[in-house]
């Protein structure tokens, strides 16, 4: 229950900042060579820590930080955008109420709270904007939202939920999306100490930065122009030998070697280097143009004299992203499907990278630059996935400014520090629900005693069946290959109090005591709800209100549909049936999209004719009706019929009549698009560059769109069903059963 006692003693506000994929050393004060001045002097206010760990991955992560509890114990063990239903209580995509977050807890003690940006903790078919709500921010606590509900957004054309309803962005030139998501956070600001000055308040500010697509204003990247030349062997080093010289990593710190499969930068051919630096570029201008709109947070707390009474928590959801794979990427749908891309097709868009076209994301050798000292990934629970820069400033209490702290923590550990520094006690029910204990510890005594004993002892990891284990100064861990039995893992063992980058391996010389972290290690699998272990990136899951449907309709005027919530058109034959109406020879527009412009498929009229497209990353398969769609009702037909995996026939139909033949060597396994669907037009980023407007809405009627999905069983489309093989995929493309 709120209590006005609480606003007179409690005048400290609290503000979050997450970024996202932002390694160890990716911040200038941090070691980085990239420009974050306004991030740096946060670090120069406050302490920074770099022996604090969060989760391989972005969902869980988020999850361990709003509810001081472990990811896998309340419900998300994985990206929310799947649901693994009911056999899968550690992987639901949504938090249970057994778990109350720190916005629900704060608001009933009296604090507004905010947020802007990336969600991700609603599972995907709840994404739609018919809900339902229950997993969306304002129902967890926030008395204002303004963001994207899933993983990824694109900057420029990005999916905008405000607080329980979608919107279009603004139409101002030069938009950005982290630009905007800052300029509500001070719009919900200024509301507030416009009319409430003397009530504390809680912003939490989740940038979509540094995640994919990495898309700047060119004059960001031409800032770094020649600054990676070098190449990321260079560039690792020069790192390395700043942190030591910062204080950020121990001078007995060693460098690990390079990942495997990452080529020596000498190497690497002409168009190799030329690829790889353009990318590295634009994510280098994508960190600065973040920290600007930090910058003009921290500005306006100065202005409205509330920055000494803040406490700002920022850190990073997890280590560099593999996401990119050996290559980079422009296609944000290609990694989900296994798909490496071609240097050679990549460099046809080298001038394009950073910009509104594409998607990209840089490749695994800048990956490891930004996790240096360490090894390995997002992803992965070695220390290159799971150790990132934390900072923490406030005035009030904080007094060793610039300082370094090297206590072991966890993401788990905020909100518990933040309830003690705010004397508010873990409630053990909330709204009559029986509350779990809080999983995590204050690190509230580190703010002022530098060598204060760490109050974490163990701490678990788990990711796609990557496994490790910290406990009182030791590290086991396992690098997992998808499809390889579990017990067939090889654990590492590291003395991570000597071996601060973890780079030797005492398994070998210590058999009984990685016996006994692996026996630890499943003691706290049992008690926080990791088991059973799966090593599926890429699963069905459950459907919600959609569990079992092959039947969808459509009517003209709905909002966006995220992929998460609509029909699952990969691996299935179907048909899109679709009645008109054309007054005259000049109606014309999309009637029906699914994807954006690194894939999906479109259907609309130009000119008369009807037009499809298949976009296979970058390989589009196209047909034109040999006849023209005629003047007054209408009847328009797809069907797509499978043929082996992924290949199949396409047909377009006009009142019945056979109009065109596609053939489809090649389809999505996995993911058609990270956007969704829609009616009427083609919101957010465009399937097809041939549209002649934006969206190019149809100016006839539409009646409906039926959508009928032929081949799936009518019971469950989950692929987790008894006698139901799951399909798997390698990193290199190729496409096997298990």
């Amino acid at each position: 229950m709120k209590k006005e006692t609480d606003i007179g003693k409690q005048k400290t506000n609290v503000v979050f900042i997450v970024l996202d994929d932002v390694g160890f050393s990716a911040l200038g004060c941090y070691g980085s060579e990239i420009e974050t001045p306004y991030i740096d002097s946060i670090a120069h206010n406050g302490l920074r820590y770099n022996n604090f760990n969060v989760t391989p991955l972005c969902s869980p992560t988020r999850a361990c930080l709003l509810t001081g509890r472990n990811c896998h114990a309340v419900g998300v063990g994985m990206v929310t955008e799947v649901d693994w239903g009911p056999q899968y209580p550690n992987k639901r995509g949504r938090i249970t109420e057994r778990a109350a977050l720190i916005a629900e807890i704060l608001r009933k003690h009296g604090m507004a709270t905010y947020m802007a940006g990336k969600w991700h903790l609603v599972p995907g078919h709840e994404a739609a904007s018919s809900g339902p709500f229950d997993n969306w921010p304002l129902a967890k606590g926030f008395d204002r939202f303004y963001g994207f509900l899933l993983g990824m957004t694109d900057q420029y054309e990005p999916d905008l939920i405000y607080d329980n309803h979608r919107v279009q962005r603004d139409k101002k030139q030069n938009y950005h999306l982290s630009e905007d998501l800052v300029d509500k956070s001070l719009e919900f600001l200024t509301d507030h100490l416009s009319v409430t000055p003397e009530r504390p308040f809680f912003l939490y500010l989740a940038f979509g930065a540094q995640h994919e697509p990495h898309q700047v204003p060119k004059s960001f990247i031409e800032k770094y122009k020649g600054i990676y030349d070098k190449g990321w062997d260079y560039i690792r080093e020069e790192r390395f030998k700043r942190q030591k010289k910062l204080g950020v990593i121990p001078p007995n710190a060693e460098l690990v070697e390079r990942n495997p499969g990452i080529k020596p930068w000498s190497e690497l051919t002409e168009k190799e280097r030329a690829l790889f630096i353009r990318f590295q570029e634009t994510f280098a201008g994508f960190l600065t143009h973040t920290d600007e709109q930090i910058g003009r947070l921290l500005e306006f707390l100065r202005a409205k004299d509330q920055l000494d009474d803040t406490i700002i928590v920022l850190l990073s959801d997890n280590g560099g992203s593999q996401e990119g794979g050996w290559n980079g990427s422009i296609y944000d749908a290609a990694y989900f499907n296994g798909i490496e891309e071609s240097v050679d097709k990549l460099f046809e868009k080298i001038d394009e990278i950073g910009g509104a076209s594409v998607s990209p994301n840089y490749p695994k050798g800048w990956a490891q630059v930004s996790n240096t000292p360490f090894k390995y990934y997002k992803q992965d629970t070695f220390l290159g996935g799971i150790r990132v820069p934390l900072i923490i400033q406030w005035p009030q209490e904080i007094c060793d400014k610039g300082a370094v702290r090297s206590q072991f923590y966890h993401a788990i550990d905020i909100m518990p520090t933040i309830l003690d520094v705010l004397k508010i006690a873990p409630p053990q029910e909330f709204d009559g629900v029986a509350q779990m204990p809080m999983h995590g510890v204050s690190m509230k005594d580190t703010f002022k005693e530098p060598q204060a004993p760490t109050k974490r002892i163990t701490q678990y990891f788990e990711m796609l069946g990557n496994r490790a284990i910290w406990h009182d100064g030791w590290m086991a861990v396992t690098y997992h290959e998808r499809g390889v039995p579990f017990h067939e893992d090889k654990w590492e063992l590291y003395y991570i109090n000597e071996d601060f980058s973890q780079k030797y391996n005492l398994a070998e010389r210590y058999p009984e005591k990685v016996k006994e972290m692996e026996e630890r290690w499943m003691e706290e699998a049992g008690k926080y709800n990791v088991l059973p272990l799966d090593d599926r990136m890429f699963h069905k899951g459950y459907q919600g209100l959609q569990e079992g449907r092959t039947l969808f309709t459509y009517y003209p005027g709905m909002a966006h549909l995220p992929s998460g919530a609509a029909p699952r058109m990969t691996l299935t034959s179907y048909s899109i049936t679709i009645p008109i109406l054309r007054l005259n020879t000049t109606e014309e527009g999309v009637l029906i999209a699914y994807g954006s412009h690194s894939s999906g498929y479109t259907l609309y009229i130009k000119d008369n004719y009807l037009i499809y497209e298949y976009d296979y990353v970058g390989t589009v398969y196209k047909v034109r009706s040999s006849i023209e769609v005629p003047i007054g009702f209408s009847v328009i037909r797809f069907e797509f019929k499978r043929k082996k995996l992924i290949q199949g026939i396409g047909k377009l139909y006009i009142n019945n009549e056979l109009a065109g033949i596609v053939h489809l060597e090649r389809t999505l396994p996995f993911v058609l698009s990270v956007e969704g669907l829609d009616i009427g037009r083609d919101r957010l980023t465009p399937v097809s560059p041939h549209y002649p407007v934006p969206e190019f809405p149809f100016t006839g009627q539409i009646k409906q769109v039926n959508i009928e999905l032929l081949d799936v069983p009518v019971k469950s489309q989950s692929s987790h069903c008894e006698g139901k093989q799951p399909i798997y995929i390698q990193l290199n493309g190729s496409i096997i059963l298990r």
